[in-house]
């Protein structure tokens, strides 16, 4: 289980950088106005996002030849390295060429992402057909990617130190490599081979394929909770180096806010593990969605100094978000087997790949809706912010009423599978 999980730290390595440091990278050290960055990052995210289930059917495709989808995940590898390296090594031109390094370089890098990830999730998915086991599959992955954050988010802090934020992000994109080979070789040459068979090829097309993941009820209703969850998760994501800097005035201990956030998302994952288990998928995540929100609100209410509060928000919000990281993945792959069949492969990278599409389009709404509402605010990054600012609101208030509405749509959705039902799912018999 250990070595399917390496290969989420280098991914979730390249997430946090990719889309935390580089909108502030360009958009403060610069020069590039946040109006200008808030239509490139989206821009980049709806094309990387339209590939996504194009890639899902490849994945699929690839399942059937010799190195399995091990294939999609080595021939992401040098698309991640060359993307992380231009990213965050811009030359040196005006804003045309900012704009354009910047729009080419978060194409090359989510292409490699998304192809890489995609493959690597549907792996997962097909490592167990066990109920619960599943939730500790998504786990472990989980928390080796909260590694990869914590990393993420430490070292370039510790580099801006000496080197400055922009020498920094260079230098960790360089260090980025060597971890990134050596988690995949890791996950490919030690992971256990899917439990479930498969026919030696796929008699679907692109097509068929997405419009099979569609006709699962219980999917759609999974996608648009996510949608709306995820949005509620990616706006105070993309505006947290803003936040600190301006609101509370401490952006030296951004770095620790982070750490506090993740580190917590991991301790809490066995207590989400045993709540899923205890009294379901579905109700152990309406649990932690509530909590999210009780937990991060009262970040609209600090101010210059509030670190002692501001960190107790991380650390109960991120206990809230390791159920994030645990439950939703797990439920996808029950999903995936109410809609397989004996005598068909499974679609789970159809299922993934539909998955991410909407996962990247959480990322791109949060960016374009705060980014350009801040500019037409007034907002300009640098300028100390008062409590209760338009900087607060975008990042504490805006997310949690987006939250509540995820929590009131999975209050009614007919998602979670008994384990019996799941198990019965697994056998080959078919869906009730």
């Amino acid at each position: 289980m250990l070595a399917y999980a390496a290969f989420a730290l280098p991914l979730a390595m390249a997430a946090l950088p990719v889309y935390v440091h580089a909108p502030k990278l360009y958009g403060d050290n610069l020069g590039l106005s946040l109006a200008l960055v808030g239509v490139i990052l989206p821009a980049a995210r709806l094309l990387d996002a339209i590939q996504d289930p194009f890639l899902g059917w490849l994945s699929d495709r690839s399942a059937a030849t010799r190195l399995g989808r091990g294939l999609l995940v080595m021939l992401s590898l040098p698309l991640l390295a060359v993307g992380m390296l231009a990213l965050f090594h811009p030359p040196a031109g005006g804003e045309a060429v900012l704009v354009a390094w910047l729009g080419l370089s978060l194409v090359v890098v989510q292409l490699g992402f998304s192809m890489g990830s995609i493959s690597y999730y549907a792996m997962g998915a097909e490592l167990s057909e066990d109920y619960h086991e599943r939730t500790r599959v998504t786990a472990t992955r989980g928390a080796l990617a909260v590694a990869g954050v914590l990393i993420a988010a430490a070292v370039p802090q510790l580099l801006a130190a000496r080197h400055g934020e922009a020498a920094a992000l260079e230098l960790f994109s360089i260090a980025f490599l060597p971890v990134l080979l050596a988690c995949a070789w890791v996950t490919l040459r030690f992971a256990p081979r899917p439990a479930v068979t498969r026919p030696s090829h796929d008699r679907h097309g692109i097509y068929a394929a997405l419009l099979q993941t569609l006709r699962n009820r219980r999917y759609r209703w999974l996608i648009g909770i996510t949608l709306l969850s995820g949005i509620a998760a990616a706006i105070p994501g993309t505006l947290i180096l803003f936040y600190v800097q301006d609101v509370l005035q401490r952006p030296a201990l951004s770095g620790l806010f982070l750490v506090l956030y993740f580190v917590f998302a991991a301790a809490g994952m066995p207590l989400w593990i045993a709540a899923a288990r205890r009294l379901g998928k579905k109700a152990a995540w309406l649990v932690g969605m509530f909590f999210s929100v009780a937990a991060f609100v009262w970040a609209f209410l600090l101010g210059g100094g509030d670190v002692i509060a501001f960190a107790i928000v991380c650390v109960l919000s991120g206990l809230a978000y390791g159920a994030e990281l645990a439950i939703p993945p797990s439920l996808l792959a029950d999903i995936v087997d109410s809609d397989a069949r004996s005598d068909s492969a499974r679609p789970d990278g159809a299922y993934f790949g539909v998955w991410q599409m909407i996962d990247k389009l959480n990322l791109a709404l949060a960016a374009g809706i705060a980014f350009p509402l801040l500019g037409m605010l007034g907002y300009q990054p640098g300028a100390a912010q008062p409590p209760h600012s338009a900087l607060s609101s975008m990042y504490a208030l805006v997310p949690c009423a987006i939250k509540l509405a995820a929590t009131a749509a999975l209050w009614a959705a007919p998602i979670d599978l008994p384990a019996a039902s799941s198990r019965n799912l697994s056998a080959g018999e078919p869906p009730r």
